[in-house]
């Protein structure tokens, strides 16, 4: 759980990643002592993952993006096909699923016609029995958590304290 000077760390760090914690202290109005210790906590408990860049793959030259269902062979969800996604450049995230097919997995590519190299980079795997291709058109909400941090504060509206 994450309270409210948590929350306000937290978005205060996203929406400025490079405030520094001094800056960061001055504007929410607490010790910096107290930003560095709750911001160790946050990456200590796993809230914070990170402090790195956001990066724009249509920045890069990968303007297309897709997600694309895998059907894997029963039983062949092994290590070996996690490391031959991994080694896909294209691929940025994998997720296992439920429902038609076995992973879901985010990828870019340069084209549309870059997008076929893509896939068949992910089918050479032979675990991956069939896939299932869906292109982003245009993205209508981009990836955000602060909403997400602001609803699990303990003192949220419909949230009890503690």
């Amino acid at each position: 759980m994450v309270d409210k000077l948590d929350a306000s760390i937290i978005t205060l760090f996203t929406e400025e990643p490079r405030i520094g914690v001094f800056e960061a202290s001055r504007r929410l109005g607490v010790a910096r002592g107290t930003v560095q210790a709750r911001l160790d906590r946050l990456q200590r408990s796993g809230v914070i993952r990170d402090f790195a860049p956001t990066i724009d793959p249509e920045a890069l030259g990968f303007p297309v993006t897709a997600f694309v269902t895998a059907e894997i062979a029963q039983g062949q969800r092994t290590s070996t096909l996690i490391e031959h996604l991994k080694a896909i450049p294209e691929v940025l995230e994998a997720h296992t699923i439920t429902g038609a097919g076995d992973l879901l997995i985010r990828v870019v590519a340069r084209s549309n016609s870059d997008l076929q190299r893509v896939v068949d980079a992910l089918v050479a795997e032979p675990s991956v029995q069939r896939t299932s291709t869906v292109i982003v058109l245009e993205p209508q909400v981009d990836y955000r958590t602060g909403p997400l941090v602001e609803a699990s504060q303990e003192d949220s509206p419909g949230r009890r304290s503690r």
